[in-house]
């Protein structure tokens, strides 16, 4: 069953409005960009990141002629069919892909009076998935044994963080939850916090650009916390800067988590998670 897109083209006047007749254009686009250190490396990005038309189309609601003044109620539908073997993505806005449906009303009027013009957003949604979700914990050790990209560890304090993530393989309409416990350091903590990042890869032929961004930041834990106590880990995932893991030919959009500890000697601690967000 496919989907339609209705409402009312709402019109309010304290007096009669005379016009051209009253169009509504819907679309869907995929807008990539280019981040300013790719750009120069990929000249032939310039001609692939160019805006992917997801659905378009246009339908006349009223014909010209004269709106009675008040308040005028025209309902409309639109079916969201898509050409070919297009997808409808889920709306989602990030830095490098954007995906967006508007919808515009035009009011078209005579040469001496300014046309009207209202632009709206709608959302969509991906369809469910059909098969049954297994949850995915992870357990997770910190030690400055475990940490990567270390130029001194015979410098590094220590410490012991365990802790452990309920899932990876995330519904996006759930929270990301687990817990921490720092078993011990031999610096004070100043911060615990939880880094949303988003993966934005888009590409052609000659190559790919890939980009990662912070999403949101949450603070789990401030000053140096109890040894030895469970710290919740809980994060709502955020509707309109997330959307469900996407792999497509031209564009990739991908979701990490970071478990982030800041120790009083300004050391930051970085554990990552790649994450899989769906729709259940």
């Amino acid at each position: 069953m496919k989907e339609v897109l209705a409402g009312v083209v709402a019109i309010v006047s304290k007096e009669a409005v005379q016009h051209q007749g009253i169009t509504l254009t819907m679309e869907g686009i995929v807008n990539l960009q280019l981040s300013s250190k790719s750009v120069g490396v990929f000249e032939a990005f310039y001609n692939s990141v160019k805006p992917i038309q997801l659905i378009t189309s246009n339908i006349e609601v009223v014909k010209q002629g004269k709106v009675p003044g008040g308040k005028t109620e025209i309902p409309f539908e639109f079916p969201l069919h898509t050409k070919g073997n297009k997808v409808l993505y889920e709306t989602y806005h990030g830095v490098f892909v954007n995906i967006q449906y508007t919808l515009r009303c035009d009011m078209k009027r005579s040469l001496l009076a300014k046309d009207l013009s209202k632009t709206c957003e709608f959302m969509v949604h991906s369809l469910p998935q059909k098969t049954k979700l297994q949850p995915t914990p992870v357990d997770f050790t910190i030690t400055p044994e475990t940490l990567q990209n270390v130029r001194e560890r015979s410098l590094l304090p220590k410490f012991l963080i365990r802790g452990h993530l309920d899932a990876t393989n995330c519904v996006i309409t759930k929270p990301l939850t687990g817990e921490l416990v720092v078993e011990s350091s031999d610096v004070a903590i100043k911060s615990i916090e939880l880094q949303l990042v988003r993966v934005e890869t888009c590409g052609c032929a000659e190559g790919y650009a890939r980009d990662a961004t912070e999403i949101q930041n949450i603070q789990i834990a401030e000053g140096d916390v109890c040894h030895s106590l469970p710290i919740p880990i809980y994060m709502v995932f955020p509707r309109l800067f997330t959307c469900p893991t996407l792999e497509t030919i031209n564009f990739k959009v991908e979701f990490e988590v970071n478990v982030v500890i800041v120790l009083h000697d300004e050391h930051l601690i970085t554990e990552n998670f790649p994450l899989k967000l769906c729709r259940a």
